[in-house]
């Protein structure tokens, strides 16, 4: 009786030597929720241009901006040093006669030369497109300027308003007219400078230290 069982040698090295069956696949799907239409990209770039081409613009016009606040200050400083240094009308009515002029004088003349200085910088920033400096280190000076600036001309401009109070209360001449005119004029520098700070403070903040 035979062994249906048994397999004959020749079928089982055929069998050995047969190739594996092949598993039919799927085609490749492409990743739809991964794909990127082409006109998001389109879109993309144009607001990254966009951007730029905005925040150059900003730049711009703080530059400018900056330079007029300062132009300002300038004029206002100069006013206020010639008022001041140009106020002498006899014994008692001489500006160096009392420290709290003095004090004005001195502030208006550093104010002058700070602001001469600083416009003259930027002018020539505007007019090149080069700056003098780093980005970083200009913006560094120009905020702790104008703040020390500005602190020393609103000082100087408070220590001599009671001063000039007191004397208008027995006298109102031209020496009193003047120096109310120079302590104005000291303030009006004291607010251009202050706004010129507020805009180095945003340069500042705006700086990457990375």
């Amino acid at each position: 009786m035979t062994n249906q069982d048994d397999t004959p040698p020749m079928q089982e090295e055929r069998a050995a030597g047969s190739p594996p069956p092949v598993v039919p696949t799927a085609p490749p799907i492409n990743d739809v929720e991964n794909q990127t239409p082409s006109h998001a990209r389109t879109t993309g770039t144009g607001i990254g241009v966009g951007g730029i081409l905005r925040r150059w613009k900003r730049e711009d016009l703080l530059r400018r901006g900056s330079l007029a606040l300062r132009g300002l200050a300038l004029v206002f400083s100069l006013l206020a040093f010639i008022i001041m240094a140009s106020n002498k009308h006899g014994h008692g009515n001489n500006f160096d006669e009392y420290e709290e002029y003095r004090y004005v004088l001195a502030i208006a003349i550093l104010a002058t030369l700070y602001t001469v200085l600083q416009s003259f910088r930027h002018a020539r920033e505007l007019s090149t497109g080069r700056e003098m400096s780093q980005r970083r280190t200009s913006a560094l000076a120009d905020f702790i300027g104008d703040q020390i600036m500005a602190y020393l001309l609103i000082s100087s401009s408070s220590s001599a308003i009671p001063l000039t109070n007191r004397m208008r209360e027995y006298q109102n001449n031209l020496f009193t007219d003047a120096v109310a005119s120079a302590i104005s004029m000291a303030f009006l520098a004291f607010v251009a400078l202050a706004l010129s700070a507020l805009i180095s403070s945003y340069k500042l903040s705006t700086q990457s230290y990375i």
